[in-house]
């Protein structure tokens, strides 16, 4: 097995909302209308405040089963992520989401195909020169970095629980870890960079992502053999230096989710991610929870506070 093989979490996360019912329908069983490849929203807004701002990512940004959920065309997308809270906070003027569960860096510049029969438009096409804000949630699904953790290393589980068949897998088969990460840190940077191109006054957020693994301890909820709950941790943690290093060579902020999310792993007492059920009231398992989503708005708003020039004034 390797990093780059054999299925992509997206097509994982498109059927379990198929199996569940949710194919063309919110959360709440109302009927969605054709995905229009992106929702919109105008509120009432402070003449200094933001005038367009463009939510790009995959599904740590989209928020499946987060109600409502809509599943827009395959991408499953919440309308309490944390764009669609961040954009309430901030009062933006115009607000686009082209968030897609199942997204890599790839299809933020091509057409993304969630499941078989279904496509959606380039994300980057959502912004444009008038945009001025743009947060970045991508770069776990590259390589099938995420899928390895939560499908492979939990399905090897049962015939090594007390060792690391997934450890052992992946230095038989896959790539350096080191390497991985460094090829999605530079496809990150090139997206970034897109996103400057046709955004060039855009305030442009790379936002990483909520940790799953606990720094010790196992649990019920995270299935991993015992020996392999360090791998999961020095994965999460590549990808999050990568993400950091991105967002530096591109000139973009960086809200460093890993860290701020310590002590919220998914066996923890109060996690931001849900675990290994999915809940179609709450979240899909492994996926962000309510909880995650606004503590990645609040840190999102406090990175622009804090940057200057991040926010409007």
């Amino acid at each position: 097995m390797d990093l780059s093989s054999r299925s992509r979490l997206g097509t994982a996360v498109a059927a379990a909302l198929l199996a569940l019912g949710l194919a063309g329908c919110t959360s709440t069983g109302t009927a969605a209308g054709p995905a229009s490849g992106g929702r919109t929203a105008a509120s009432t807004r402070a003449a200094d405040g933001y005038q367009r701002y463009v939510a790009l990512g995959d599904s740590y940004s989209a928020g499946p089963l987060i109600p409502t959920t809509d599943l827009a065309g395959g991408c499953a997308r919440s309308d309490h992520n944390y764009p669609s809270l961040l954009a309430a906070r901030l009062h933006v003027g115009r607000f686009v989401d082209v968030t897609c569960s199942g997204a890599t860096t790839g299809d933020l510049s091509h057409v993304q195909h969630p499941f078989r029969g279904a496509s959606v438009p380039p994300q980057l096409h959502a912004v444009t020169r008038h945009t001025d804000l743009v947060t970045v949630g991508i770069g776990g699904n590259d390589l099938d970095l995420f899928g390895t953790l939560i499908t492979t290393c939990t399905r090897l589980r049962s015939g090594d629980p007390s060792g690391s068949p997934c450890g052992r897998q992946l230095s038989r088969h896959g790539p350096d870890l080191g390497a991985a990460t460094a090829t999605i840190s530079a496809r990150v940077a090139a997206a970034l960079r897109a996103v400057h191109r046709r955004a060039p006054r855009a305030t442009v957020v790379l936002v990483g992502y909520l940790r799953l693994v606990p720094d010790r301890g196992t649990c019920a909820d995270l299935p991993l053999a015992v020996g392999d709950y360090p791998v999961g941790r020095r994965i999460s943690r590549a990808l999050d230096r990568a993400l950091s290093r991105a967002a530096s060579r591109a000139g973009a902020l960086y809200v460093d989710m890993y860290a701020d999310s310590a002590g919220h792993d998914i066996c923890s007492a109060h996690p931001w991610v849900n675990g290994a059920v999915t809940d179609r009231t709450r979240a899909l398992a492994y996926h962000p929870l309510a909880a995650g989503m606004r503590a990645d708005a609040a840190e999102v708003l406090a990175t622009l506070r804090r940057s200057p020039g991040g926010l409007p004034r």
